[in-house]
């Protein structure tokens, strides 16, 4: 069994969604990780664990470009909540203040507990809160401190268990995604208005690339390729492109989405995040591809190959294409 530390974020939506702007939601967070679990109504919960190394980011700076992401795409507000389990991140996110978001670190999750109110753990109800009450049992520390068999005389053998279980921080619970993603995204929040054409052109060729490597670390191609182009004012454009065959070839994703950035004529619009997703996804190993006498072709998809086991063993940065040097 792994032994490594988990990092689940708990992020509050401070909006109302409808059914179709939460799928939104979660598309968007699947651009951060794929073990993404929606918490109706306005919730939703991450597994960074396995981004992080990807991103090259802390735990808090992932969550931070998270809600960044949901304030600049959708114009949401959140707040958050980080710890080594769904439980304490759920906890944690209670625990913030709009906007802000609550870091237990796995070290520190006992302390931050301690002289939290009982009714603070989930499933505390009103009954069980009295009854503790009753004897003067009111912080999770009180319960943490307390012999096991008086809790048990108190609530009962599997109630007490369970309880003793949330006083200590334990959740064994993953995070799992009610059903896999039917497509991915990739998405850029810029600094400051954007008006120059040419970084407009190089942002769109990065997300390209970002897309193509995913695809191809997920053994998928991609049938269609769309991009959404917000703007200053929050107003949006999106188109979508068809692909010739379904491809994760970067290059071919890449001459895509040029060609839909080239279509919107952006001219002197001022552009605050880009957004490319990908869909009509299929298992690599089962779609087609048109044999290229081109022996550059053939280079070039060796060479992308070469460079995916470099970033693998060196990290995403390792290798990057020429175009998108500063």
């Amino acid at each position: 069994m792994s032994t490594r530390q988990r990092h689940i974020a708990h992020l509050h939506l401070h909006a109302a969604l409808s059914e179709d702007q939460h799928a939104d939601v979660i598309e968007l967070m699947f651009g951060i990780t794929p073990h993404v679990q929606a918490v109706p109504p306005n919730a939703v919960q991450l597994d960074l664990t396995s981004a992080l190394r990807y991103f090259d980011l802390s735990p808090y700076d992932l969550v931070q470009m998270a809600k960044m992401r949901l304030k600049a795409l959708y114009g949401i507000d959140s707040s958050a909540g980080l710890a080594g389990n769904r439980m304490l991140a759920a906890m944690a996110a209670d625990a913030s203040a709009p906007g802000d978001t609550t870091w237990v670190p796995t070290g520190q999750a006992a302390d931050w507990l301690y002289p939290r109110p009982v009714t603070a753990l989930p499933g505390i109800g009103r009954a069980t809160a009295e009854t503790l009450g009753r004897y003067g049992l009111h912080s999770i520390g009180q319960v943490v401190d307390l012999p096991a068999g008086t809790l048990q005389r108190l609530l009962g053998a599997g109630p007490a268990r369970l309880l003793a279980e949330r006083a200590h921080g334990r959740d064994p619970r993953p995070v799992t995604p009610s059903e896999p993603a039917a497509h991915l995204t990739a998405d850029l929040v810029l600094d400051q208005d954007c008006l120059d054409p040419a970084r407009q052109h190089q942002a769109v060729l990065g997300l390209a690339d970002r897309i193509g490597q995913r695809l191809r670390g997920e053994s998928q191609v991609a049938g269609r390729l769309t991009l959404t182009v917000r703007y200053a004012d929050r107003s949006s454009t999106t188109r979508t492109h068809a692909l010739l065959e379904p491809t994760n070839h970067s290059p071919a994703l890449a001459a895509a989405a040029l060609s839909l950035l080239a279509a919107l004529g952006l001219q002197r619009a001022r552009v605050r995040a880009f957004m490319i997703r990908a869909d009509a996804l299929l298992p690599a190993n089962s779609a087609y591809h048109q044999l290229s006498l081109d022996p550059g072709d053939v280079r070039a998809r060796a060479a992308e190959a070469a460079a995916d086991r470099a970033r693998r063993r060196f990290g995403p940065e390792a290798i990057r294409p020429a175009t998108l040097a500063d």
